[in-house]
């Protein structure tokens, strides 16, 4: 690329003798730029030249300055401080940001449905619920997504990665949201209030579960296969792998695939051999809750046997009883059981 410099062209003659200099144009897309240095800079983008590199990681860079930012991440140097609750961050951007949690700034609106939002990125995204594009797709079952978070977070389904630690359990979880409403099982916090019958809950789908299911009793999502009606898009989407056939969730030891997280996470037992369920009769463990619910009718079977049983002597008691009145009422007992 030849460099640029300031020619006679570029500089001309203003009021009172001072020289103006003229802005300097790209010849790729008539961008204008107040100094050369500026267009050489911009030029990158169009040549892809990224003279800059990290001598950490050999990542490169069209700019020096962004270069200086990004050795941040190995550094961990984090000059920019919140006023407001102290976290830091290593870009400015990244603290600008940031604010807007605390002052409630939403400066991108949707033109179609005039919903707000606070970065650039959750716009893009939620414009594609408008246009119908899936740009983004699963390369281990081909589910589409049209935000590459989505799609960031669904790919720990296959991986099995859970980043997001409890500090207090150790319990593992693939997404922050996630960790944050598990914590509130060791807070206690309930933030989510019904308006209705002011019962709190600690999520905010729970609350509006439960607004539908007890005040209104509308079921707002249908599905368009069968026309069966759920309360939420989660149920739906469980709903509708019976359709599709999807079964996102594999099983890491034998590769049996479940359309249900808690399907998997059930069957993981039967290799872990955990038992969680157990009878409050003997003590004995199972594996998953429907063979709980079976063995325990062993134990009410037993106790309307017993019931029986001790019938049958009660009536045995009676002074005089022939032996055929004996058998009649034992029969009634049984029928009243």
């Amino acid at each position: 690329m030849a460099t640029v410099g300031i020619h006679p062209e570029n500089v001309s003659v203003g009021e009172e003798g001072k020289t103006a200099r003229k802005p300097t144009t790209c010849e790729e897309c008539s961008r204008q730029f107040a100094y050369p240095s500026a267009l050489e800079i911009h030029m990158r983008t169009h040549t892809g030249e990224k003279p800059y590199m990290c001598g950490e990681c050999s990542k490169r860079f069209s700019q020096l300055n962004v270069l200086k930012t990004h050795m941040r991440t190995h550094t961990g140097e984090t000059p920019f401080m919140c006023g407001e609750c102290s976290k830091r961050f290593s870009q400015l951007g990244s603290l600008k940001r940031h604010m807007r949690v605390h002052t409630g700034e939403k400066p991108y609106n949707c033109d179609v449905c005039s919903k707000q939002f606070k970065h650039q990125p959750e716009l893009k995204a939620h414009m594609y619920k408008h246009t119908g594009e899936t740009p983004f797709t699963c390369e281990e079952c081909s589910k589409k997504f049209g935000d590459s978070r989505d799609l960031q977070r669904h790919m720990r389904t296959h991986t099995g990665e859970k980043p997001f630690m409890c500090g207090e359990c150790g319990k593992q979880f693939r997404q922050m949201g996630h960790l944050k409403k598990h914590m509130r099982t060791h807070t206690g916090e309930k933030p989510y209030k019904c308006e209705e019958c002011s019962e709190q809950f600690s999520r905010l789908d729970s609350m509006k579960r439960h607004a539908l299911m007890k005040h209104t009793g509308e079921n707002p999502f249908t599905c368009e296969k069968c026309s069966r009606q759920f309360v939420s898009t989660w149920g739906l989407e469980q709903h509708m792998r019976t359709h599709t056939g999807e079964k996102p969730y594999k099983c890491e030891e034998c590769s049996r695939q479940f359309s249900r997280l808690d399907s998997l996470k059930e069957h993981m037992r039967t290799h872990t051999g955990e038992k969680s369920y157990s009878c409050e009769e003997c003590n004995r463990q199972f594996v998953n809750l429907r063979i709980l619910k079976i063995h325990i009718r062993t134990h009410t079977e037993a106790l309307q046997m017993r019931g029986v049983q001790q019938g049958v002597q009660s009536v045995g008691k009676f002074k005089g009883t022939p032996p055929h009145s004996h058998r009649r009422e034992t029969l009634q007992v049984q029928g009243v059981r």
